[in-house]
């Protein structure tokens, strides 16, 4: 396991930077580019080791893609291009390649088996496999269809409205990816509107989808064509350079060309009404994708209250505004968020315990946290863990701006995960 040191106190944030490409969009991107007609060319891709997760499933499928540096090359030839794979297809530490492909692969009519690492196999897949299972799908699964690893029967399914219990645009785009091969008109209605790239990268496919409020309906199946996808920057990812020049006395920051997609900017909503100075400039589009440079001065923050609606806007970036709100005014609290329970580690505890250890004033609540903020006395510092999960490990390495001692982190390798340049950027900018 590996071991850094990150010591940023009272080291000013400045600059102009650009993060790696948005993990949610590469990962589409290449299985779009692999189910379209003809040749898709991805500029921007993310190469942690996600996404090359995904990139890996596709070559097994039969996709021809090729790879240099950030820029993907994919050759498709359709839905009836795949092919039956030979091995079982690996996903890592991929929830959104495995829960996508059990979407993609139930319609295709050969045999597959989805696997990956030990964090893998205990997050839920039934949130995925009944829905499936609803249009026909024939999906089996450990602990009575509940996880990985997963085996595929792909067959024929039928078009269905589904009433999904929960925000996931991991649920919603696994659904969308087996109703644009299955005839007839699928809805999908969420409580609460998730993330909207792959409708918005159906379009940009020339496929069509109808959209109202948090209701999608698709008619198949539908043919794609390939085009050139231009991945913006990602806000997750950028998120930790926001939280650094916000709570680093002297800062500001340029972060060019990030992806501002609505669904996506929770933090940006949330951190505007707890008073940071955020500029959002120079919006323009890339492939139906909203895009923008943002500009972060060091602000004095104020706590808030995050729940409802907002959460799956923000849902990965709730590790690092907790770290925020510990440098804000007052009582943060955050509510709602029982999901960040099944990510890579359980979130809410993973940032209590691992926080506190450096000093916060943090309480676990059954779907969220309390924050109380101390703004101008700095965390103690100390040792802390990573447990596997990049976003606990990069918030962490942030956290090392405001922790007087210091921060040790066991793990850091898990950073790399979703930003392998994350270590060497921060350099950078201080």
């Amino acid at each position: 396991m590996a071991e850094m040191i990150f010591k940023g106190y009272k080291k000013k944030v400045v600059g102009a930077v650009r993060v790696p490409g948005d993990k949610s969009i590469s990962h589409r991107a290449v299985i779009f580019g692999a189910i379209a007609h003809g040749e898709t060319k991805i500029e921007g891709f993310l190469t942690g080791d996600d996404c090359l997760s995904t990139l890996s499933c596709m070559r097994q499928l039969g996709a021809e893609v090729e790879r240099d540096g950030e820029t993907v090359m994919v050759k498709g030839s359709g839905f009836n291009g795949l092919k039956e794979p030979e091995n079982v297809l690996d996903v890592g530490n991929s929830g959104t390649s495995i829960r996508l492909l059990m979407g993609l692969l139930s319609a295709r009519p050969f045999h597959s088996v989805l696997v990956g690492d030990a964090s893998i196999h205990r997050r839920p897949m039934d949130r995925i496999m009944a829905p499936l299972e609803k249009m026909g799908g024939q999906l089996f699964g450990r602990a009575n269809n509940r996880l990985a690893p997963v085996a595929i029967n792909g067959t024929k399914l039928e078009a269905v409205t589904y009433n999904s219990p929960i925000a996931s645009a991991q649920v919603k785009s696994a659904l969308l990816l087996a109703a644009i091969q299955t005839e007839g008109q699928t809805t999908i209605n969420e409580p609460y509107l998730s993330r909207d790239h792959t409708e918005r990268m159906i379009r940009a496919f020339g496929g069509e989808i109808k959209t109202s409020k948090a209701s999608c309906s698709l008619n198949g199946p539908q043919k794609l064509t390939g085009t050139t996808i231009k991945v913006p920057g990602d806000i997750s990812s950028a998120a930790f350079f926001i939280a650094a020049a916000l709570i680093t006395p002297g800062s500001e920051l340029k972060i060019e060309s990030v992806g501002v997609n609505p669904t996506r900017t929770g933090l940006l909503d949330v951190l505007k009404d707890m008073g940071a100075d955020i500029s959002v400039n120079n919006p323009r589009e890339l492939n139906n994708e909203p895009v923008a440079d943002l500009v972060i001065r060091h602000s004095q923050l104020k706590s808030t209250t995050v729940g409802g609606e907002m959460i799956p806007k923000l849902i990965d970036e709730i590790p690092i505004l907790a770290l925020l709100a510990t440098q804000a005014e007052g009582e943060t609290v955050i509510r709602d968020a029982a999901e960040l329970k099944v990510k890579e580690t359980n979130r809410i505890q993973t940032v209590t315990t691992q926080l506190n250890k450096l000093g916060a004033d943090i309480r676990e609540t059954e779907d969220g946290m309390i924050i109380t903020g101390h703004p101008g006395q700095p965390l103690t510092g100390g040792k802390v863990e990573s447990f596997g999960d990049h976003r606990i490990g990069m918030m962490l390495a942030i956290a090392g701006q405001v922790a007087k001692q210091g921060v040790t982190l066991e793990g850091s390798e898990a950073i790399s995960v979703s930003f392998p340049s994350f270590v060497k950027l921060l350099e950078t900018v201080r």
